[in-house]
């Protein structure tokens, strides 16, 4: 069986780590796949078996993305960032894989150069194909033009294949990167990844609820703390005027304090029920009335195939345009309600749900088959390399 090599490199949430390992999901019928993961482990994270998952020294930041964490036992970023690229360089020897995948990097993730750079080199000097993973919107910085110009260069010097996942139909890349056709390597949209619920999930019995259904989560945990309180407190107002059940998660990576905090308020509420971290999320969504959530793109992928009445907010952190834009777009489709930062207060909140939930989304129509065509696409280039490398040895 063939190796494929997939970088991933998640630093705040866990929406990349994510999206990646639905992706490897449909990957390992064909390929034999080694995961690095550089970024912080998630207790409890549901993995696919057969998955060789490797976890190098991770990195994070906080919440403001105003500098970059390192394991304690490194002195700097560049000495923890070296240890890596040795790492990375010894496993791919190791592992002599016939593609590298390299999620978001270069539209992103730029601040690892001097661990991916030699990777792709190396990569390169193999005949290993390269290939780069991205999501539908890609962050813009304030000099577009030199940030899009790097982008060109390195997609151009190192890249054989990028894959958009997404549908041009609803967001097409152009939208936040305007030079698409000065990219030299073959560009395909897969649609979007979309999580599916496992065959071990499928035999267990549903979810056992007593009333309707209110889910609410903030992915990895590190933001979105105003709209887990605000939430928590609206539910004193809900408790008498619907009869639903509020179950919260706050993401595996919210501060103690936090989650201490929200814990004590359900203790006082009959409405409302805490947690961490669930690997189970879809299927809470798949038997909610509604969804409140902040606007990833993995939860909002969620949303469009469980068909859930959704409320959005959009993470606006460190100028990050990606959620908001892809909110705003599906609330002028009728499919969601997005939340304004002035909403967040409990009287004006509790109304927007009591209304959001009387409301039917509208019918979605994107291509969601993202697994499936990434697999067809890397399987295909698969090929090619072992036709050209028995046409070499010949």
């Amino acid at each position: 069986m063939q190796r494929l090599m997939f970088y991933c490199q998640h630093i705040l949430g866990i929406g990349h780590l994510v999206r990646s390992i639905e992706i490897v999901r449909g990957l390992l019928s064909d390929f034999e796949v080694f995961f690095i993961n550089g970024g912080e482990v998630v207790e409890g994270f549901d993995l696919p078996d057969g998955l060789q998952i490797i976890n190098i020294p991770a990195i994070k930041t906080d919440s403001e993305f105003r500098e970059l964490q390192i394991p304690a036992d490194f002195q700097n970023l560049e000495q923890v960032l070296a240890h890596r690229r040795d790492l990375l360089l010894t496993i791919f020897e190791q592992v002599q894989p016939t593609a590298l995948m390299v999620e978001l990097f270069p539209f992103g993730r730029r601040r690892f150069s001097t661990e991916l750079i030699p990777l792709m080199e190396r990569a390169r000097a193999t005949s290993t194909k390269v290939v780069c993973s991205l999501r539908d919107i890609v962050v813009t910085k304030q000099d577009r033009a030199k940030h899009e110009e790097k982008i060109c260069r390195l997609i151009n010097q190192y890249f054989d294949l990028l894959l958009i996942h997404g549908d041009p139909k609803f967001m097409p890349l152009e939208t936040s990167f305007s030079r698409i056709s000065d990219l030299n390597c073959q560009v395909h949209y897969t649609g979007y990844v979309t999580q599916q619920v496992t065959q071990q999930e499928a035999d267990q019995p549903a979810l056992s609820l007593d009333l309707p259904l209110i889910v609410t989560s903030v992915g990895g945990g590190r933001f979105g703390h105003e709209l887990l309180e605000c939430v928590a407190e609206t539910s004193a107002l809900l408790e008498t005027q619907i009869p639903h059940q509020i179950q919260m998660f706050t993401g595996p990576f919210s501060p103690d304090d936090l989650y201490d905090k929200l814990c004590q308020i359900a203790q006082q509420r009959r409405n409302l029920s805490v947690e961490r971290f669930t690997p189970h999320l879809l299927q809470y969504m798949q038997q909610a009335e509604l969804s409140i959530s902040m606007a990833g793109y993995n939860t909002t992928m969620n949303v469009l195939t469980t068909g859930v009445r959704a409320m959005l907010l959009p993470f606006i952190g460190n100028d990050d345009q990606e959620q908001r834009m892809r909110s705003e777009r599906l609330e002028e489709l009728g499919i969601v309600s997005v939340i304004q930062r002035q909403e967040l207060q409990p009287e004006r909140f509790a109304q927007k749900i009591i209304a959001c939930l009387q409301q039917t989304p509208a019918p979605v129509n994107f291509d969601m088959q993202g697994v499936e065509k990434t697999a067809q696409f890397i399987k295909a280039l698969a090929q090619r390399q072992t036709v050209a490398a028995e046409t070499a040895l010949a």
